[in-house]
């Protein structure tokens, strides 16, 4: 099965919104609300994650005559909100720097051990995450937790996509070492 693209998706969907039609931003919504809470949700704690989603959609909506198609990508231009929106939080709240980890387990038929293993990994790994510079948390959620393409990437973080693609090592590398830290710990 292959996955829809939802640059084509999103084209005309955000031509209609632009013009004041709820019902096509209710579907740009629908395609990248979980993206976006993804990508908030690895840099934050979890309700504030939730928070600043909406927030994040209700800028998007107060600002969608600003946005230039062709440009850059609208998920793009989404997610540099969303990470401003982030930025905000932390220079607001710079002494919180808490954790939820509360983390939700979908897989109700899984087995006990099953289910707290998936969470104690989910928890190290949102742990290192956070542990992990700025510039390298946005790359490591954007490219492999909601599996954005490097040019995408780019423009979100004013990078070229060699120096993603080098980024992406260092934040790899980088997270590896902190998990395997993390391994000897428990």
């Amino acid at each position: 099965m292959s996955k829809k693209d939802p640059a084509k998706e999103l084209g005309p969907l955000v031509i209609l919104a632009k013009q004041g039609d709820t019902e096509a931003f209710g579907k740009i919504y629908d395609i990248l609300v979980k993206p976006v809470y993804r990508y908030i949700y690895y840099r934050v704690d979890k309700h504030i994650a939730e928070d600043l989603t909406e927030e994040t959609f209700l800028k998007v909506w107060q600002n969608l005559t600003k946005y230039k198609a062709g440009k850059h990508p609208f998920s793009a231009w989404v997610f540099k909100i969303a990470h401003n929106l982030i930025c905000d939080h932390y220079r607001k709240n710079e002494a919180s720097f808490e954790m939820d980890e509360n983390i939700a387990d979908t897989k109700l038929d899984a087995s006990p051990s099953h289910q707290i293993n998936i969470k104690l990994n989910e928890v190290r790994l949102k742990r290192a995450i956070k542990q992990l510079p700025e510039n390298y948390q946005q790359i490591i959620v954007l490219k492999y937790i909601n599996e954005e393409e490097n040019a995408v990437i780019a423009k979100v973080i004013g990078k070229s996509e060699g120096a993603v693609r080098t980024l992406q090592f260092r934040a790899l590398e980088k997270l590896r070492g902190l998990l395997e830290e993390k391994r000897e710990d428990f």
